[in-house]
Formats: C-alpha cells, structure tokens, sequence
C-alpha cells in the first residue's frame, strides 16, 4: 500500500474530475458558493469512502455478473444516509444542492472507483483511495466555488462565511464582498460559467501534467 502515490494520484495525477473527467454535471451544477462546494465534496467523500471499504470487503462474495447492481444498491444505502443527516441537521445545504445528494448513486467517481479499485485492492487501500480522491474532488469544487462567485459577483464565502456573524454551518452567511457585485462578471454565477471555469482549469491541470511529463523524460534522457 503506497499512501504517497495513492495521495499524489487522488489529488493531481488521477484527480477524478480534472484527469478522470467524472461527476462533472454536479461539479458545475453546485458550485455557485463555497457552502455549496463544501458541503457537496464532504458528502462525496464520505459516500466514497464508506462504499470503499464495504465494497473491499465484499469484493471475494460479490457475484461478478450482478457487480455494478450491488455496487448501486451499497452506494444508495449511504447516499440515503447522508441525505437524511442533512435534511435533519442542516437543511439549508440540503435544499441547495437538491437533487444533486440523491443523484450521487450514479456518481461516475463512486462507481468508478468501486469497479477500479475497491473491488481489487484491501480495505485499507481502498478507503484511503476513497479519501484521497474524495479530497481531490472537494479541492476542485472549492476552487470553482472561489473563482466563479469572486470573479462573478465580487465576494467570498456565500452561504459559510458572514461579516458579523462569522462562520455559519447553517447556509445563512451572506458572504464576505470584496468588491462591488455590478462590477463583476455576472456570467459566471450562470449554468454557462460552469462550463467555462471548469474547461479552463481542466486545459491547465492538462497543460501542467503535460510539461511535468516532459521534464520528466528530459532528466531521464540525460541519465
């Protein structure tokens, strides 16, 4: 069990929305304030996790003709879970992000990480996979949570951060404004800035990965 190379590859070099290309209608649906984005990538990353390791253990027993059937029946078992927990304990997240918990049991990056690794690997392997990749997938969503309120009405932290009260777990901060909303691109607090903002990021994570290659090779051509 590598735990560099599992932490490296959830994060940059199997990043499953900006390598593996997967969850990305929720990856731009939702990301249209931090408490959105955070809230989705804590769901997706225990979801994962927690399908992770049932799955690793029962990968010996599984019939593998009805696979990918139990896979879904596990993963809605937790995505129930968690969409009651919200409902219960911070309804203002689970109202946001709407239909977007429940569709989490067609997530490609559960499914896909239950069918790459959980069911070759051990459990510790595989909820560490589930981890790692969850975090990758938090990551991204912040940082498009960031960019497209920041450069779309001018402030931070919608929904988590307020002026006077603070951090809100609770879906009411009205956000930290940097500048004035009417001077800021406004296209992209829209459907269409979501595609926009994660096509940029996917051109440069492949740009960098790109160059990273090549350096690589270079330093072992001149060995």
């Amino acid at each position: 069990m590598n735990v560099k190379k599992q932490l490296k590859d959830g994060l940059i070099l199997q990043n499953p929305v900006l390598v593996q290309l997967l969850g990305m209608c929720s990856t731009m649906a939702i990301t249209t304030s931090l408490f959105n984005g955070v809230g989705m990538g804590l769901s997706v990353l225990i979801i994962l996790t927690c399908c992770n390791i049932v799955i690793s253990a029962l990968r010996k027993v599984i019939p593998n003709d009805i696979r990918i059937a139990i896979y879904v029946v596990v993963i809605a078992g937790f995505v129930t879970i968690v969409d009651l927990v919200l409902q219960a304990f911070i309804p203002a997240l689970s109202s946001a992000l709407g239909v977007f918990i429940p569709l989490i049991v067609v997530n490609c990056i559960i499914i896909g990480r239950a069918e790459a690794f959980a069911a070759k690997n051990g459990i510790g392997a595989s909820a560490l996979d589930g981890i790692f990749q969850g975090i990758g997938y938090t990551i991204v969503l912040v940082i498009m949570c960031v960019i497209r309120e920041f450069l779309g009405s001018g402030s931070f932290g919608g929904g988590l951060l307020d002026p006077v009260k603070g951090l809100c777990l609770d879906g009411t901060g009205a956000g930290i404004q940097i500048f004035p909303s009417e001077f800021g691109a406004s296209i992209l607090t829209l459907p269409f800035g979501g595609f926009l903002t994660l096509g940029v990021l996917i051109a440069a994570t492949q740009y960098l990965l790109r160059k990273s290659e090549e350096k690589k090779a270079k330093k072992e051509a001149v060995k």
